[in-house]
């Protein structure tokens, strides 16, 4: 009891983090139910991996703790299938059965820590909290991305074409020597395309292109 009290200051008090746990044993269910809500975290569980499956995403940051052995689909076959299908909650393993090819298959497929049973409070909360982390600035980083992603999409084609130039390191008569244009006319368009963009500086644009991977080759933004 004292080991989860002090645990559960380990992990902050996220209301919008979901844990969603995925273990066939009811019992082992209500037990981390228990630890991940007396540390201030949602918490949904199932006992499949097609119950998860078909669900709901969380709205908020999240993670997955997951069995490695599981009826039906197995854990590592679980996500497997969710990087395939493009989908990138972390993920902790737990199990009682562990070796070291299904170890290292784990975290290679980008788990966040690989837990065997009986394992410590305060190790699955640490690794939780890593996790829900870890989506936080992930979720961020996809809503930073699609803002800018929508304000480089009402450039023109000659504005893209133009930041993306200088973004790559030419100097404007460089960049209109490349296009074809004068270099006033690249002056201009430079101005304006930076002014729709919300680029204050040169440092700005360059982390915004690095940010959508535009290409030099064609302005394209690559999504």
């Amino acid at each position: 009891m004292n080991e989860r009290l002090q645990a559960s200051q380990l992990v902050p008090d996220h209301n919008e983090a979901v844990v969603l746990i995925v273990d066939d044993d009811a019992s082992i269910r209500k037990a981390l139910t228990n630890l991940f809500q007396s540390a201030g975290l949602k918490v949904k569980d199932f006992a499949s991996a097609a119950e998860i499956l078909k669900a709901d995403r969380p709205e908020g940051p999240s993670c997955l703790v997951l069995d490695v052995r599981l009826p039906g689909l197995s854990g590592l076959e679980l996500q497997s299938g969710l990087a395939s299908a493009n989908m990138h909650t972390p993920i902790v393993f737990i199990t009682g059965h562990a070796d070291v090819p299904m170890t290292v298959q784990a975290m290679k497929g980008g788990a966040v820590d690989f837990l065997t049973k009986p394992f410590r409070d305060r190790d699955l909360l640490r690794a939780v909290q890593i996790a829900i982390e870890r989506d936080r600035q992930r979720r961020e980083l996809e809503k930073m991305r699609a803002g800018v992603r929508s304000r480089f999409e009402g450039l023109t084609q000659r504005e893209r074409d133009i930041l993306t130039l200088v973004a790559s390191g030419l100097l404007n008569k460089q960049v209109a020597g490349e296009l074809g244009l004068a270099e006033i006319t690249v002056k201009v368009h430079r101005g304006q395309a930076m002014r729709k963009v919300g680029a204050k500086s040169l440092a700005d644009l360059i982390r915004m292109i690095e940010l959508l991977g535009l290409s030099r080759s064609n302005g394209n933004v690559q999504t």
